[in-house]
């Protein structure tokens, strides 16, 4: 049997497994990903991408090539409801409430306050080749596509695999040091006894994927989601709802949509191509619409996350490690985060300068956040009922009651004025979802690989929509523009993946000799980062100031990851026995084995 060796093997090659594959390939670290489909996905699936995501593919040189093909800022700016987008009739074309989304209108001064880049709506279908097109950039990392892995065994110094060649129907091994399950729960969270607790079947979903002109019924080209609710149905998810997907026009002339619907368990019915179209028109009260179906999946809402992320050699990540319902779109950016966060310590195990325990850090770091993630993306999805409430619709009750809701509520009376302050108010809570600006940019590690500096975290909107930056350890470092050598860059250009970086208040003073004694000892690579008066790089305001939590001659160090590491707000009295000391905690190593000088 044909035999391969590789330090990591990943296994799944849609949005985490290529993630994890490019990370380990920037880092140098060689990789195997085996994906048991013939390509990438077909289906839009994912779409929306957060700040910190799109920090990490901005590090990644992607950026710039997502936002000149997704949606333009001003077309993602808000989401909005309705009760249909045609039809003549008393309670047609109503806009029942929108909100800003997304960064957009309102929200635009803190989102671009808080980070150098902006969330993009850029499907799974896209994302996907995309990230294949850029592994090839790194010859350490391959990917294998129509190969499944069909089982498994790791000892003390490995995993050995079975993989199917599913075109050839030959099996053959893999050896790997590591092994990332990135097969969305499939195979080998199961076969490793992990459970998922959670919701494993709220709820069937169905999404269309389809081509149509709509553009004559679109009025306001700021709104890329469209909530239908329908008495008829029963509310927000008993309707559906639409996603503008472009692709080469947005706006009013997207060319291509989905529309989710959802259904109880085992209630979609015979849902295909043909009996679509005619729920299409009827929600959409276009009898007349031809709209063509480029393709259909049915996915299960779920809320699940897997009580563990490591066993010995095999590491969880994605959808393996936890499922969320679509809302706040936390799906596949917690999976991109995940490969974020393991990957610089994969390579530095494998590598030799950090010691096993590191690898402990990736479940004590990233599980919190995702337990977070979980909860939150149920209460949001729930959430789209209480506006159902506000509206008056009630079910289990008559069609005729519900109608006559919808007609209470655009009434000129007293009642209709107060069921639309009603929902306006509540519809203004959906901010959880659609402003969840601190849940995107916000979360924390409070145990891991750190070293915690006993302040209190900055306080939290309970709505996850207001964002307090700070460097504080364990959260992501904040972003502040720097004038440099170079121009203007941000804090977080500063700290890359394949480093770990120092920055000071002031002059470099005793840190230049401590980072050059740290990266010789521990043989990473260290940049030192000094700002302010007398320093290589300055900053207008007061906002360094404010988010550093630094005096002159404090400092911070970065993870490679770019979350804080450390945190001295004044100078420390031996620079060098501090860091090297900071970077042996953070690395899991003993000093005197490893960091001793």
């Amino acid at each position: 049997m044909k035999r391969i060796e590789v330090p990591v093997l990943i296994v799944g090659g849609a949005g985490c497994g290529l993630a994890s594959a490019n990370f380990l390939g920037r880092l140098g670290v060689e990789c195997l990903v085996v994906e048991r489909y013939p390509a990438t996905s077909p289906a839009p699936k994912a779409h929306y991408l957060n700040q910190r995501t799109m920090e990490i593919l901005r590090e990644e040189g992607l950026a710039e090539h997502i936002y000149a093909s997704s949606t333009p800022a001003q077309n993602m700016a808000r989401v909005g409801w309705y009760t249909s987008l045609g039809g003549d009739g008393p309670l047609d074309r109503k806009r029942i409430g929108i909100i800003d989304a997304f960064g957009g209108h309102s929200l635009k001064d803190a989102y671009e306050a808080d980070s150098p880049v902006r969330s993009a709506n850029f499907a799974q279908m896209y994302i996907e080749p995309l990230l294949l097109d850029h592994l090839a950039t790194y010859p350490t990392s391959r990917i294998a596509f129509h190969q499944e892995l069909r089982s498994f065994v790791q000892d003390d110094d490995g995993v050995t695999a079975t993989i199917e060649d599913r075109g050839l129907g030959e099996t053959y091994e893999v050896r790997a040091q590591y092994m990332i399950a990135a097969d969305g729960g499939r195979l080998v969270g199961p076969s490793l006894g992990i459970e998922m607790d959670g919701i494993e079947r709220l709820i069937d979903m169905v999404t269309v994927w389809f081509a149509a002109d709509l553009s004559e019924y679109i009025e306001d080209e700021s709104v890329m989601i469209r909530w239908f609710t329908n008495p008829e149905k029963g509310g927000s998810w008993g309707s559906g709802v639409m996603v503008a997907l472009g692709p080469k026009t947005f706006g009013a002339g997207s060319e291509e949509w989905l529309m989710h619907f959802a259904f109880r368990p085992g209630e979609a019915g015979p849902l295909d191509a043909t009996t679509a179209i005619p729920q299409i028109r009827e929600l959409l009260r276009l009898p007349d619409l031809d709209p063509k179906i480029i393709r259909m999946n049915d996915w299960k809402v779920q809320g699940v996350l897997a009580r563990e992320y490591r066993r010995g050699r095999v590491f969880l990540a994605g959808d393996a490690a936890h499922r969320h319902p679509p809302t706040t779109g936390l799906g596949l950016n917690s999976a991109i985060q995940d490969a974020h966060n393991l990957a610089w310590k994969l390579a530095a195990v494998i590598n030799g300068t950090a010691g096993d325990t590191l690898l402990d850090s990736y479940e004590a770091e990233r599980r919190p956040v995702a337990a977070n993630n979980v909860a939150w993306a149920m209460m949001t999805f729930q959430n789209h009922l209480t506006i159902d409430s506000a509206i008056g619709l009630m079910p289990g009750v008559p069609v005729e009651f519900n109608i006559g809701a919808y007609h209470k509520l655009f009434s000129e009376t007293p009642e209709g004025a107060a069921r639309r302050q009603m929902v306006s108010e509540v519809i203004g809570t959906q901010r959880a979802e659609f402003q969840a600006h601190d849940i995107e940019i916000g979360f924390r590690y409070d145990a891991g690989a750190l070293v915690p500096d006993g302040t209190e975290p900055p306080p939290r909107g309970l709505l996850g929509d207001v964002h307090v930056p700070t460097m504080r350890p364990g959260h992501r470092m904040a972003h502040v523009w720097l004038d440099g050598p170079d121009g203007q860059v941000s804090t977080l250009d500063l700290a890359r993946l394949d480093r770990f970086c120092v920055f000071v208040d002031g002059p470099a003073n005793d840190w230049a000799a401590a980072v050059a004694a740290a990266a010789a000892a521990s043989g990473l690579t260290i940049d030192l980062v000094t700002v302010g008066e007398g320093a290589d790089y300055t900053t207008q305001g007061d906002r360094w100031a404010q988010v550093s939590g630094l005096q002159r001659g404090g400092a911070i160090v970065v993870r490679p990851d770019q979350h804080v590491a450390w945190r001295s707000a004044v100078p420390v009295g031996d620079a060098t026995a501090t860091l090297l000391d900071v970077i042996a905690t953070v690395l899991g190593q003993r000093m005197s084995e490893t960091l001793a000088v």
